[in-house]
């Protein structure tokens, strides 16, 4: 689960990031419901390991007794920074929109806290220079913090002797594993965003499309990473490895495996790379299937370790309890409500970014009438 969810909190930040640097103006609309998934997604990931500790308190011992050789701290640094750098990223195109809603409440709890958020923004050249100063410097910082936090994630595995954990491929494994999941997510958001908020006029088809063509390359990369970790493995023929590969493709974590290849490759391929196929809701189903085949890839590649560890002991199996299964629908059901919380708050849709867009593309229009069509 805490990979799971560390995984889904990169593609916001990323896409936002990258979509922003490039310029492409079908951003606008994605850009804040994206952002937003990164960071409440980070205190779910962190917040499993606290709830598998049973003592939350004792997380402090890694901060007291720490060491930095330990993979441990620097995923705890890692994610501590990747937290902080997004939450500031998420916040800095807020303000402006902020500032809107903080001029059309009146009174209350609300108009306090728009106060207080807003900064005194009021619209000034130099305020909108500083603005836009700070998303671009911001949208630089974020992407390497962002690719490092999975990398140092996937140590965790990989700096151990563990079968088919110690690889050097699973940095860039986890990275793709994060961005395909992260993908997932925010489409499945954005549907159900669409369908609640009726904001079909800002969550288009066209945004659906390109994401879906993102989703399908990764698709294909995802694909690439795991036959090459796994045909590594095969030919390199340590027992101790074998015997985690072999109950992975035959064993009793076959299904897991298989089920994770149809929902991870078969499912989302078929749908979209069809054009036909790659509507709003192909792409959606696609989306569901990846984050189910994305669970199961963490599962796959956590408990069958685990279960043959290189100790001279019987081994057993392990299947989620009842209470594990709560803790996860705990978790979906809690992102739910804040970020549906958020939406209530705060336009999930940037406003004067999207007023900056139609202006732009209204000054591109008027431009082009008087190329062609000039004024006698």
């Amino acid at each position: 689960n805490f990979v799971f969810f560390i995984g889904i909190s990169h593609a916001g930040t990323l896409i936002s990031a990258i979509l922003r640097l490039s310029k492409a103006e079908w951003r606008r609309s994605i850009t804040r419901s994206a952002e937003v998934i990164t960071v409440l997604v980070l205190f779910f990931g962190a917040g499993n390991i606290l709830i598998d500790l049973g003592r939350p308190d004792r997380v402090l011992m890694v901060l007291w007794h720490g060491r930095f050789q330990s993979p441990l701290l620097w995923d705890v640094v890692s994610i501590t920074t990747y937290l902080t750098a997004s939450s500031i990223y998420l916040y800095i195109p807020l303000i402006p929109d902020i500032a809107l809603l903080r001029d059309r409440v009146k009174g209350g709890f609300r108009k306090r806290l728009y106060q207080v958020l807003a900064l005194g923004w009021v619209g000034t050249e130099k305020q909108i220079h500083y603005l836009e100063t700070g998303i671009a410097i911001m949208a630089v910082t974020v992407l390497p913090i962002a690719v490092s936090v999975h990398t140092v994630v996937s140590y965790v595995f990989s700096m151990t002797v563990q079968p088919m954990w110690h690889s050097a491929i699973f940095g860039p494994y986890f990275v793709a594993g994060a961005i395909f999941s992260g993908i997932a997510a925010i489409i499945v958001a954005m549907a159900i965003l669409r369908r609640v908020y009726h904001l079909e006029d800002y969550f288009r088809p066209v945004h659906f499309n390109y994401l879906g063509i993102l989703l399908l390359v990764m698709t294909c990369l995802w694909l690439y990473f795991t036959f090459c970790e796994y045909l590594t493995v095969f030919y390199g023929a340590e027992p101790a490895h074998l015997t985690v590969f072999y109950e992975k493709i035959r064993g009793q974590y076959a299904p897991h495996f298989w089920i994770m290849v149809l929902t991870c490759f078969v499912i989302p391929f078929i749908l979209l790379a069809n054009n036909k196929t790659r509507t709003v809701k192909g792409t959606v189903i696609a989306s569901l299937s990846v984050t189910i085949g994305m669970w199961l890839e963490r599962f796959t590649i956590v408990v069958p370790t685990l279960m043959h560890p290189r100790l001279p002991y019987e081994t057993g199996a392990y299947t989620p309890s009842w209470v594990e299964w709560s803790i996860l629908a705990g978790c979906f059901a809690l992102f739910t409500m804040i970020y549906m919380g958020f939406t209530k708050l705060f336009p999930i849709v940037s406003i004067w970014e999207v007023q900056e867009g139609r202006e732009k593309a209204l000054g591109e229009v008027e431009e082009r009438l008087r190329t062609y069509l000039p004024m006698p």
